[in-house]
């Protein structure tokens, strides 16, 4: 039985979603605790329950697109897939659903052909894949930034106003413009969201203070975002399903908002295709998941249908853990 964590290691998962760069120092003082405990909890959840802070670029403010892409395989084919998928730098997430039948990830492309590239054509061509389709994520209404964790209650109010970081220059709407340098530094941080200051000038070739102002500039304009991975059973949400929903236009946006104040949705988005909202959510059995679906869903206005896929094993969630990695 996966043992469940308990109030502090919460209030730390917490802590570290809130600000995943904040020193032990000040987590400890807010939870009242010492610097030790905090050091020695952050390593024991690094252990036993996949903790990892990871500096995560918000695609569409720098001008790309994000797709959830379905892909139904015969039964020899799924892991062997999933798993081929998961290893590449453009997927943040993949997992079995459908008994195992159909892999489900979200893909980054970096750039219009290299979605071409995989989208059009390598997926495509893959052998025993029977079905597949793909939508692009046209506005988010839970995820990227929000993370289920923001959901916990496990800090008070005092506790959260201690720990958020200091305002930064409100992000202006449109598309923000990096460069190599940035990129550099946004790929060392999602290596690792904690990675020091001096490690960081190493990565970019810049002074300490250039690097700085950079991380405060891309924190800033909503380019840069952290978010704690841990594996989510260890907090007793061990059923985690898909959900595909048709939903009238008119109330695609009132049921998008709706699902975002749902304690157990961590991810939902209106999308092209069929389903006009994709969501993924957790629940604590498949008890309370049919209970989500009959009182939740089932209140909305302007639902039409509903597609309910449970995962079955969850391959990939925003990067694999180091020693998952082959050499």
């Amino acid at each position: 039985m996966t043992p469940s964590l308990d109030q502090l290691d919460l209030q730390l998962l917490q802590a570290l979603q809130l600000d995943g760069r904040a020193p032990f120092s000040r987590i400890a003082a807010a939870l009242g605790v010492s610097d030790q405990t905090v050091a020695r909890r952050f390593r024991r959840l690094q252990t036993q329950a996949g903790l990892r802070v990871l500096g995560m670029t918000d695609e569409s403010r720098v001008g790309r697109s994000n797709w959830i892409v379905r892909l139904r395989c015969t039964p020899d084919m799924s892991e062997r897939l999933a798993d081929a998928l998961a290893r590449r730098p453009d997927t943040s997430y993949v997992a079995l659903i459908s008994g195992g039948s159909e892999v489900v990830c979200e893909i980054r492309p970096r750039s219009r052909a290299a979605r071409d590239e995989l989208l059009l054509g390598r997926l495509q061509r893959t052998p025993r894949v029977i079905g597949f389709s793909a939508h692009c994520l046209l506005h988010r209404f839970y995820g990227g930034p929000l993370r289920w964790l923001q959901k916990a209650n496990a800090l008070s109010a005092e506790q959260e106003a201690a720990l958020r970081p200091a305002p930064l220059d409100a992000a202006a709407p449109g598309t923000v413009t990096v460069d190599d340098t940035d990129e550099a530094l946004l790929a060392a941080l999602f290596r690792d969201g904690r990675t020091g200051l001096a490690d960081l000038q190493r990565a970019c070739g810049q002074s300490e203070d250039v690097v700085r102002r950079r991380l405060d500039r891309l924190r800033g304009n909503g380019a840069l975002y952290f978010a704690v991975q841990y594996l989510p059973e260890h907090v007793g949400r061990e059923i985690g399903a898909m959900l595909w929903l048709t939903v009238a236009p008119s109330a695609l946006a009132a049921a998008g908002h709706a699902l975002a104040e749902h304690a157990e949705v961590e991810f939902a988005a209106a999308a092209t295709g069929q389903a006009n909202i994709i969501a993924a959510v957790r629940c604590r059995g498949t008890e309370e998941l049919y209970a989500y679906l009959n009182d939740k869903i089932g209140a909305l206005d302007g639902i039409r249908t509903v597609e309910t896929a449970l995962m079955l094993r969850q391959i990939k969630q925003l990067a694999l853990a180091p020693a998952a990695v082959p050499d």
